[in-house]
C-alpha cells in the first residue's frame, strides 16, 4: 500500500511563475546559477542556490548559506511572490519537451515508507550531498524541490488526471530551454481521495530523479519524530513533497563516459588491449550513435570508434547485465584502472542531452583522454532492478524534461 495525499503548496502567483520557475538545485553550480539568475529578483535559485547572494569566499555548506536560503524565501512570501493555498489539493504537472509530454501528480509521499523499501531506489548517495539537503530542508523547515518519483501506469489513475487537464493551466509558459509547463490544480476532495486510493493500491513507488533529495527528505522526517514525544504519524513531517509519472511516459537518456588518461598507454597500446574483448572499427560521427544495447561508441582524438563486444550473451543478473556495467568490467577497470566510480577523480559523466558533440568537444579540448558513450536503459530495466533490491552504477539514468523548481512548496508546519 502507497500513501501520497494532497497538501497545501506554498506556490508563486500566477503572473510571475515563469520568472520563479528555476532549473533545480544539482544541475547548476554557483557560478552557473548566478549567471542564470542576474536580473531576476523573483527566481528560485536565490531559495536553493543562496550562496549566489552571498560573497564569493562564502563557505557553501555555513550555517549563513542556509539561513539565507530562508530569509529570502519568508521575504517571498512577505512581499506576495507567494501565496498558500487554503485546502489540500492534488496539482497536476505536465512538462513538453520535443513534442513528447509527461503529465505527473503532485502531492506527499510518507518518509516512513521509504524505510519500509516501498519507495524504491537504485542509485547510492553521496553522504555530503545528502546532509545538504537535510540542512537546507531544516532550515527552511519546507521542502523546496519534488522528488520525481515513478509507478507503474494505472489506467484509473490516468482518466482522472486526463478529467483535471480539461480545464484551463493555472500556469503555461515555455522556459529558456524550450519547455513548456503547465499545472493545474486538483482541488475537488472526491477525486482526491480517489486518486489516493488508487495509489493505495499499488505496491511500490520508483525514485527516478532526486536520490538525495529523498534520502534528505527522509531523514528530517525521522529525526523530528524521534524528537515528538506525542507523535502520531500524522503530522506534516513525516511527508514530503513529489511528483509521479507513470512510467509509460518518461525517457532516459543516454549517461556517458569521459576519461582524463589512459592508465599510462599510448593510444595503440590501447586499442590493443581493447581489440580483446571488442570488434574495433572507424566510423563517421553522423552513424556513430549507438541504437541498441551492446553497442559502444569511443571518441579518441580525431576518430570516433564503434566497439562490438565479442561475447554479447545476456545475464540473468539485471545489473550485470546492464552496458554500463559492461564498459566498467571491460575496460574501465582491467584496462584503465578505474574502480570505484563514485570516488575516483579521473572520470566524469556527461549527460546524453547533451549530445555527442559534448564528448568529442571535451576530448580535442585536451582535458580528457577519451570518451565512451552507451545506449540508454530503459524503464523496464530500471523497474526490475529496484524491484530486485539492487543498485545500479553511479550516473546511469538521465531524465529529461527536468522539473522546475519553485512552481510548488510544502511546509512541514501547515
Amino acid at each position: 500500500m502507497i500513501t501520497f495525499r494532497p497538501f497545501r503548496a506554498i506556490r508563486p502567483s500566477p503572473q510571475i511563475a515563469h520568472s520563479v520557475a528555476s532549473r533545480p538545485y544539482d544541475v547548476l553550480d554557483s557560478n552557473e546559477a548566478k549567471t542564470e539568475a542576474a536580473g531576476n529578483e523573483h527566481t528560485f535559485l536565490r531559495v536553493i542556490k543562496p550562496e549566489i547572494d552571498l560573497p564569493e569566499s562564502t563557505d557553501l555548506y555555513s550555517d549563513e548559506v542556509y539561513e539565507k536560503g530562508k530569509e529570502t524565501f519568508l521575504k517571498m512570501i512577505e512581499n506576495g511572490t507567494f501565496v498558500s493555498d487554503t485546502e489540500p489539493s492534488f496539482y497536476v504537472y505536465r512538462l513538453t519537451m520535443d513534442g513528447r509530454a509527461q503529465t505527473g501528480l503532485v502531492g506527499c509521499c510518507n518518509f516512513e515508507e521509504y524505510y519500509a523499501g516501498k519507495i524504491k531506489k537504485h542509485e547510492l548517495t553521496r553522504t555530503a550531498k545528502e546532509n545538504d539537503r537535510v540542512r537546507h530542508v531544516e532550515t527552511l523547515e519546507a521542502n523546496a524541490e519534488p522528488v520525481f518519483f515513478s509507478y507503474r501506469g494505472q489506467k484509473e489513475i490516468d482518466q482522472i488526471v486526463n478529467s483535471v487537464v480539461e480545464s484551463d493551466a493555472i500556469y503555461d509558459f515555455v522556459a529558456d530551454d524550450g519547455i513548456r509547463h503547465e499545472l493545474w490544480i486538483c482541488d475537488n476532495p472526491s477525486l482526491n481521495e480517489q486518486l489516493s486510493e488508487h495509489f493505495q493500491k499499488l505496491d511500490a513507488l520508483y525514485v527516478a530523479d532526486g536520490h538525495h533529495r529523498t534520502a534528505a527528505a527522509a531523514r528530517v522526517g525521522q529525526k523530528l519524530k524521534d524528537a515528538n514525544p506525542n507523535h502520531t504519524g500524522e503530522e506534516e513531517y513525516n511527508f514530503f513533497m513529489a511528483v509521479l509519472f507513470p512510467d509509460d511516459q518518461l525517457k532516459i537518456y543516454d549517461y556517458n563516459r569521459v576519461v582524463k588518461d589512459l592508465n599510462g598507454l599510448k593510444e595503440e597500446s590501447f586499442l590493443e588491449k581493447l581489440s580483446e574483448q571488442f570488434e574495433i572499427q572507424k566510423d563517421d560521427f553522423s552513424k556513430i550513435k549507438p541504437s541498441a544495447i551492446r553497442q559502444f561508441a569511443m571518441y579518441l582524438p580525431g576518430q570516433w570508434y564503434r566497439l562490438t563486444p565479442k561475447n554479447t550473451g545476456r545475464s540473468e543478473d539485471p545489473v550485470a547485465d546492464l552496458d554500463v556495467t559492461l564498459l566498467s568490467d571491460l575496460i574501465l577497470e582491467p584496462i584503465l584502472n578505474i574502480g570505484d566510480l563514485r570516488k575516483s577523480n579521473r572520470i566524469d559523466f556527461v549527460g546524453g542531452i547533451r549530445g555527442l558533440s559534448e564528448l568529442s568537444r571535451r576530448v580535442d579540448s585536451g582535458k580528457m583522454a577519451a570518451a565512451f558513450a552507451l545506449y540508454p536503459v530503459s524503464m523496464e530495466q530500471l523497474l526490475s532492478i529496484a524491484d530486485a533490491g539492487e543498485i545500479m552504477p553511479p550516473k546511469t539514468t538521465w531524465f529529461e524534461p527536468k522539473l522546475r523548481s519553485g512552481l510548488f512548496v510544502h511546509s512541514l508546519s501547515s
